[in-house]
C-alpha cells in the first residue's frame, strides 16, 4: 500500500486533484452553511482549521468536480459560484508593530485588490477591505463569501504587552468592523480561531454571529472520529502493525492511546488529532508529533501569569463559563488551555451542568511537561529525557524500586533550585509542593501514569506511580523521617484502593534533606 497523506498540506483543491487522503466532513459543511450567515469556530492548532477554510472556499467557487464521490454531492444541487474573500492571518504572528501588522493586512488583501479594483480613501486595512466587499458585490450581482483562519493569529502572542495587545485590538477592530457594516453583501462568513477576543468587533457588533465551538452537532467537522478511524484508515493502522510487529488491534490501541481524547462538547464523540495521526502513518513511526514546534509561549506565560497547578489538569469540574470564557474575561489559564487543546472535555453533568476536563491523551501529556519543565523546576527537558530518564525508566520497568530511586536522588541532587519556585505555584504552603511538582513532572514525562494529591478514604497520597504490572505509593516528607512517611501510608490505607488491580504495590516513604535539596532516605515496603 502506498497511500498519501497530506501532511501540512492544508489545501483542498491540492488534497482533492494530488490523490491525498481525504476523511470526508463534506456532509457537515454543506448544514453548516445553510444554518447561519456568519459562524465562528475555535479549534486547537493543527486540527484542520485551514483544510476547512479552503473546502469551503472550493465549495462557494463552485468547483463541484473537486466533490465528485464525496457526501455533499447527495445533498447540494445548485452549486453556484459566489466571489470568495479567503485570508490567512497566521502571517501577521511575527509582526511586533502595528504599523507592521496594518501593511500585512494590505498585503492580504493585494490580490483581491488585483481583481476588483481599488477605490479612493481606503488608506486603513479595514476600508480596503470594505471596499473589496463593495466592488466584488457590484462586479459579480453576487453576495460576497468571507472566509478569514486564525483571526487571533495576530493578537496571541501579545497577552502580556498591555500597550500593545491594545493598539493590535483596535488595529484588528477596524478591520473586523467592515463586516457588520457590510453585512447585507455578505452571503456566508466563516471565522476560525483559537481564543475568543471578546471585545474585537466580530463578537461585539455582529448581531447574528453563530459560535459553533461547543455546538454538539458540529464537533467532528474537524479531527477523526473513531468511527472514520477504523472505517477509513484500517490499512493504515494495519501497515503500521506490521512495520511494530503486533497485531492490527494492537496497534489500534496504542494509536487511541496517543492521539485520540478529544471531545468538544458534551455529546462529542472522542476525536483524534488529524496531524499526529496522518504524520504518524507518513513517518511511520509514533511520536509526539504536535509538539515539533514547541509549546506555544503565549501559553507558558499564562500559566506562570496565574501560578496553574500543573498536576490538577487531569481532573478539574468547570462550567462552560468558565473554560470557553473570552479572552479578556480570563481569571486562570484555563480557557486558554482548553482553546489551545492541553486539556479537553471528558465527561459531562447535565443535573449541574459541569463539565470533568483532563489532558486528552499520551501525546499532550509528554509534549506538555516537557515544554513546562524548564519553566517550572529550572532543568532542561532534553536532558532529563535523553539520560537521567533512559536509567530510571529501565529500573521502574524491571520493578527495581531501589536502583530508581538511587538515581532519582543522584540527579535531583544536581537540579538547580528555582529561588522563588513557591511563590508561582499555588499549593506553596507546604514543602513537599517542590518535590511533587518535580516528581510529576519526571514521572510523566517518562509516558507513565503519575498522579500528586490522590483522594481516598484516609486523606490525599502525595504521590502514585502506575506501571504496567507495579503501583508505587509514595508520600514524602521534610518534617519527619522516611519511616514516619510509611507509617502514615499503612496506618491511613493509601495502598488499599490499589490491592484489587491486579499489580504489585510498593509502598515508599521518603524523606527529603532540605540542604541538600535531595532525597535523605527512604524505605520500600
Amino acid at each position: 500500500m502506498n497511500r498519501k497523506y497530506p501532511v501540512g498540506i492544508q489545501t483542498f483543491e491540492r488534497v482533492r486533484e494530488e490523490g491525498y487522503l481525504y476523511i470526508d466532513k463534506t456532509d457537515l459543511i454543506w448544514k453548516m452553511t445553510k444554518e447561519s450567515p456568519f459562524v465562528f469556530l475555535s479549534r486547537p492548532r493543527r486540527f484542520g482549521k485551514s483544510l476547512l477554510t479552503t473546502t469551503l472556499s472550493s465549495y462557494f467557487k463552485g468547483q463541484k468536480e473537486l466533490f465528485e464521490g464525496l457526501k455533499i454531492m447527495a445533498l447540494e444541487k445548485e452549486w453556484e459560484s459566489y466571489p470568495v474573500i479567503h485570508l490567512d492571518l497566521s502571517v501577521t504572528k511575527a509582526e511586533t508593530s502595528v504599523e507592521g501588522l496594518r501593511n500585512v493586512l494590505f498585503r492580504l488583501l493585494e490580490y483581491y485588490k488585483n481583481i476588483y479594483g481599488e477605490g479612493a480613501y481606503e488608506d486603513t486595512p479595514g476600508g480596503r477591505f470594505s471596499g473589496i466587499i463593495h466592488r466584488a458585490y457590484e462586479k459579480t450581482g453576487k453576495q460576497v463569501v468571507v472566509i478569514i483562519d486564525e483571526y487571533d493569529a495576530p493578537l496571541l502572542d501579545k497577552l502580556h504587552e498591555n500597550g500593545l495587545l491594545n493598539d493590535f485590538r483596535n488595529a484588528m477592530q477596524e478591520f473586523f468592523v467592515q463586516l457588520k457594516a457590510n453585512e447585507a453583501m455578505i452571503r456566508f462568513c466563516f471565522i476560525t480561531g483559537i481564543t475568543k477576543f471578546s471585545q474585537l468587533s466580530i463578537f461585539s457588533t455582529i448581531n447574528n454571529l453563530t459560535n459553533i465551538s461547543m455546538d454538539s452537532k458540529y464537533a467532528a467537522i474537524c479531527g477523526i472520529t473513531e468511527d472514520e478511524f477504523v472505517n477509513d484508515m484500517a490499512p493504515d493502522i494495519a501497515m503500521l502493525a506490521e512495520e511494530y510487529e503486533c497485531t492490527p488491534d494492537e496497534m489500534h490501541a496504542k494509536l487511541k492511546l496517543k492521539y485520540d481524547g478529544y471531545r468538544f462538547a458534551d455529546k462529542s464523540p472522542e476525536i483524534y488529532n488529524p496531524f499526529s495521526l496522518l504524520k504518524c502513518f507518513n513517518q511511520r513511526k509514533i511520536a509526539n508529533y504536535w509538539f515539533e514546534s514547541g509549546t506555544p509561549m503565549f501559553l507558558i506565560r499564562q500559566m506562570q501569569h496565574f501560578r496553574t497547578d500543573i498536576t490538577s489538569l487531569e481532573n478539574i469540574e468547570a462550567s462552560a463559563s468558565s473554560f470557553d470564557c473570552p479572552t479578556e474575561a480570563m481569571t486562570t489559564a484555563l480557557p486558554l488551555l482548553y482553546q489551545s487543546g492541553y486539556i479537553t472535555i471528558k465527561d459531562y453533568d447535565r443535573e449541574s451542568e459541569t463539565y470533568m476536563l483532563s489532558i486528552p491523551n499520551k501525546e499532550v501529556l509528554v509534549g506538555l511537561i516537557e515544554g513546562l519543565i524548564p519553566s517550572y523546576i529550572g532543568i532542561d527537558s532534553g536532558s532529563v529525557r535523553d539520560g537521567f530518564a533512559l536509567k530510571l525508566w529501565r529500573a521502574m520497568k524491571k520493578n527495581d524500586i531501589e536502583a530508581a530511586m538511587n538515581e532519582l536522588k543522584a540527579y535531583l541532587a544536581g537540579i538547580p533550585y528555582v529561588e522563588g519556585f513557591k511563590k508561582k505555584l499555588e499549593d506553596a504552603a507546604f514543602s513537599e509542593g517542590f518535590y511533587e511538582y518535580t516528581f510529576y513532572l519526571i514521572f510523566s514525562m517518562l509516558n507513565v501514569y503519575a498522579s500528586t494529591q490522590v483522594k481516598c478514604n484516609g486523606g490525599r497520597i502525595d504521590f502514585v506511580v502506575q506501571m504496567p504490572d507495579t503501583t508505587y505509593v509514595f508520600e514524602f516528607k521534610t518534617n519527619g523521617t522516611a519511616q514516619d512517611a510509611i507509617d502514615q501510608i499503612n496506618s491511613k490505607g493509601y495502598y488499599l484502593p490499589y490491592c484489587t488491580e491486579g499489580r504489585m504495590v510498593v509502598k515508599v516513604g521518603v524523606q527529603f534533606n532540605r540542604d541538600s535539596m535531595t532525597i535523605g532516605e527512604y524505605i520500600v515496603e
